[in-house]
């Protein structure tokens, strides 16, 4: 049986102008115009039978159906484009391996990695998710990315961005004042992931309520799986504030204690030794961090209460 399937270039405008709620951004990122995202999702709302975004003149917000719609088709298309990259490394010979953590290539890398292909469209990319300790003697990737307090050792590190690891939920868990300090969690779920780096025991004790008792507890393998379950409202999980930024900035997620007991770490790009083609890469993951930390900074800032 033949699926029916929506357009899909009109998907990809939907899924662009809903992760950014911008179709300047969603424009911008696919290299087309705003009245071309604009035209796209219109055929995708006339497709569905439902409107996917609310628009005024000064403001685009996703409806709830819209909402939905998006979260579905961001872990698909996501999946898609792990599936593909690790196709092509059976298929395409390799002049740059990256190894990296799971999320952090599927929410920061892989949105970023056809810029630095447009750059240098000579290099063949390679992406593997190995999550075990550094090691180049094994012969597996050429650069290994990592969030860390320290680099690995007896590797060439170059810092790149800053990770805060802070509680984020999404916002419906805020109506009602139910969510204002930390001795609030006794009544939610909190949620966390086998590969943690900052346990929630941890960030507790750091937020002045050792040994609080919550709501609830669910528990995942890896972090992908606990971000999303935040997304979908489930309980609030302890992450990494740049891989949840796009949704708190779209007003899926928001971060209820601000930076109270953030953990700081960074993130590193590591060699056995440096060469070109990896310094290249090395190059531009420090201009796209820098990108990451300056949006953050400024909505930290406009978090601030004001004196």
């Amino acid at each position: 049986m033949s699926r029916k399937l929506p357009p899909l270039n009109a998907i990809r405008a939907f899924e662009a102008a809903g992760r950014h709620v911008s179709f300047t951004r969603a424009a911008e990122e696919l290299s087309v115009t705003n009245g071309a995202i604009s035209r796209q999702v219109a055929l995708l709302e006339e497709w569905l039978g439902v409107p996917l975004f609310r628009r005024t003149s000064s403001q685009l917000a996703l409806t709830e159906a819209g909402r939905l719609y998006l979260a579905e088709l961001t872990a698909t298309l996501d999946r898609v484009a792990v599936a593909s990259m690790q196709l092509r490394e059976q298929a395409v010979p390799t002049a740059l391996r990256i190894n990296a953590p799971p999320t952090f290539t599927m929410r920061w890398l892989l949105s970023r990695l056809p810029a630095f292909q447009r750059r240098r469209p000579e290099v063949d990319l390679r992406l593997t998710t190995l999550l075990a300790p550094v090691n180049f003697d094994e012969g597996r990737y050429d650069i290994a990315i990592a969030g860390a307090l320290e680099p690995p050792p007896h590797c060439v590190s170059r810092p790149f961005m800053s990770e805060l690891i802070l509680p984020v939920c999404h916002v419906d868990l805020l109506d009602g004042g139910r969510l204002r300090e930390p001795r609030d969690l006794a009544a939610h779920t909190l949620v966390s992931f086998a590969t943690e780096p900052y346990a929630w025991e941890d960030w507790l004790a750091a937020a002045g309520v050792a040994g609080l008792k919550p709501g609830g507890a669910i528990r995942f393998e890896q972090m992908y799986f606990a971000l999303q379950a935040a997304i979908d409202g489930l309980g609030l999980a302890l992450v990494p504030l740049f891989l949840a930024f796009d949704d708190i900035i779209a007003g899926r997620l928001c971060a209820p204690f601000g930076v109270l007991a953030a953990k700081q770490r960074r993130y590193f790009a590591s060699t056995a030794h440096a060469d070109p083609v990896t310094e290249s890469f090395c190059e531009w993951l420090v201009r796209e961090g820098s990108d990451t930390e300056a949006s953050m900074q400024q909505w930290l800032r406009s978090q601030a209460p004001s004196s």
